[in-house]
């Protein structure tokens, strides 16, 4: 099974891991993730990811002092028309409290969680299964799908 076939839905959120594998190329999930990424350009696909994905995917840049590296990542995560950027708002700091609250997660995964849930993504990709105990959000891990 491919990752179209493994995802759920139309609109998929992207955790930070995905945005790092698909820029620095990964070999065992560039197959997937050109897939995914061909089908997000031709519409086939929406996508939904957090602000703080940006903030998260620029630590290693800036510690490298790597501004190429810094660009391209601030190039790929842009609104556009089959991306949305959503906001760190009050409402999901305060959803991922929830999430906290009752899951003991850290608070860079519940927002992201959170954000997901907010936006109405039917599948959540990730690389993480700490996600999994998050209710509500079918998740589905990189690792996991096999590339036909």
């Amino acid at each position: 099974m491919g990752i179209l076939e493994a995802i759920q839905g139309t609109r998929i959120y992207l955790d930070t891991n995905i945005w790092i594998y698909a820029l620095e190329g990964y070999p065992a999930f560039v197959q997937d993730l050109t897939q995914l990424f061909q089908s997000i350009d031709r519409g086939n696909l929406s996508v939904v990811t957090s602000e703080l994905s940006l903030a998260e995917v620029l630590i290693k840049p800036f510690q490298n002092q790597d501004l190429a590296q810094q660009t391209t990542y601030k190039q790929l995560i842009i609104n556009s028309q089959n991306l949305t950027v959503a906001p760190v708002s009050r409402q999901v700091l305060i959803e991922a409290a929830k999430l906290r609250a009752s899951i003991n997660m850290k608070l860079p995964d519940a927002i992201h969680a959170a954000t997901a849930l907010l936006t109405q993504c039917s599948t959540f990709l990730t690389n993480d299964q700490r996600f999994r105990s998050v209710p509500k959000l079918t998740v589905i891990l990189l690792s996991e799908i096999n590339s036909p």
